[in-house]
Parts: C-alpha cells; structure tokens; sequence
C-alpha cells in the first residue's frame, strides 16, 4: 500500500497520522482533544496558541526539560451544592491535563513568553539558528 501525500502536507504527516504512531491509552487521545492547539510559524519566531475554557492562571504550569517544552493544566470539579440534583449529563472536563512540544536544546526558559487571557494560553518561542555542521570544504585552483 502506498501512501499518497495529501495537497499542503508531506509524506512523514501522513504517515504520522496514522493510528499505529498514535498514543495507545484513551486519556492521552482526550487529553490532546481538550488542549486544542494552533501553531504558527513566523520569520523569528514559532506563536503556539492554546484553548483552555474554563481554566484559571493559577492552575497552569510550564517547564522545560530536554528540549521539550511541557504545558499542565488543571482544574477541579464543582462542588455538589447539597440540594439533591444530579447530573443527567456532564461533558466538561475536570482534572488535570498536559501536552508536549519539541522546541530544542537550545532554548531556555528564559526565551519563552506566555500570556493567559479569556481562556487561552499563548506561547511565543523565538527561532534560534541552528548549528551548522562542519564548514563546507572548499578547494583551490592550481595553476
């Protein structure tokens, strides 16, 4: 079976989505649904962008580690009121949720801006060059 590349992605997307290289448990396949996520790339930097209706400041964390830059996100569940309702339906999320990004070695905390406002978190990481292999050879003409 071949895989033909759809217009505007390349081959390794296709192949990445594929349900074999997807995360196995369902609680990593919700938690990646309820951390909706944009990322755009700009001339100097990447502006990663995420949904989080419902969360407060106070409940999100942000580290680094090995190149990887990890968002956590929680929140806890309303308090039963004590007048004897229940729930017929209940599809907001409660607990604790997180997703990861490769960013690279070369960026520290201290690169990263983030901002929170009306339930989305927004990311900016700046591009760094990246370190160029050994020089190209060059030769010389003989005479």
């Amino acid at each position: 079976m071949f895989m033909i590349p759809r217009k505007n992605r390349d081959l390794w997307d296709d192949i990445f989505d594929d349900p074999f290289f997807r995360e196995p448990t369902f609680r990593r396949h919700e938690e990646s649904r309820i951390m909706k996520t944009d990322i755009k790339e700009l001339n100097d930097k990447f502006e990663i962008t995420i949904d989080l209706p419902g969360y407060e400041k106070e409940n999100l964390d942000m580290s680094i580690e090995d190149g990887y830059l990890t968002v956590h996100a929680k929140t806890s569940k309303e308090n039963d009121n004590g007048d004897g309702s229940k729930f017929i339906r209940k599809e907001r999320f409660f607990g604790e949720c997180s997703r990861s990004f490769y960013v690279g070695e070369d960026i520290t905390e201290e690169d990263i801006k983030a901002s929170f406002k009306n339930g989305s978190l927004k990311i900016e990481i700046p591009k760094k060059e990246e370190k160029k292999a050994l020089p190209e050879k060059k030769y010389i003409t003989i005479e």
